[in-house]
């Protein structure tokens, strides 16, 4: 057996290539679609949340890859409560799902995409820990 010298990065930020067509604007979910390239989160099939966006990454007129966008992950984000399906104090500890790229809810919707863990409730949002 001999030593490794094993490469390593930084878990909190990564950067993601964005899917060709698409706009991701800072501070909203970031997931990655069936493909691994990143789109603003959306309880569409296949789609797996990785955080939140750090910067603006407008893709779209390239192609797939074409630009990265760095995703923040490994903390708490405050997202907007649904209105419909709201997050309740109940819901502390429990998985949130994806509504829109900003709004979390208590149930999931069509395709049940999970934003992350409910951390806390105010009156202005959820708080979603997104690992």
């Amino acid at each position: 057996m001999a030593d490794r010298k094993t490469p390593m990065q930084d878990g909190d930020l990564i950067p993601l290539p964005v899917a060709a067509g698409t706009l991701i604007e800072a501070g909203k979910m970031v997931a990655v679609n069936a493909s691994g390239y990143a789109v603003e989160a959306a309880d569409s099939p296949g789609l797996k949340v990785m955080g939140r966006a750090d910067m603006r990454a407008d893709n779209s007129g390239g192609q797939n890859g074409d630009l990265l966008v760095t995703a923040c992950r490994k903390m708490a984000f405050k997202y907007r409560n649904s209105s419909t399906h709201a997050v309740g104090l109940s819901g502390v500890g429990s998985s949130v799902y994806v509504e829109d790229d900003e709004t979390v809810a208590a149930t999931g919707g069509t395709n049940s995409i999970v934003a992350g863990r409910c951390i806390g409730i105010e009156s202005d949002g959820v708080w979603v820990e997104i690992q």
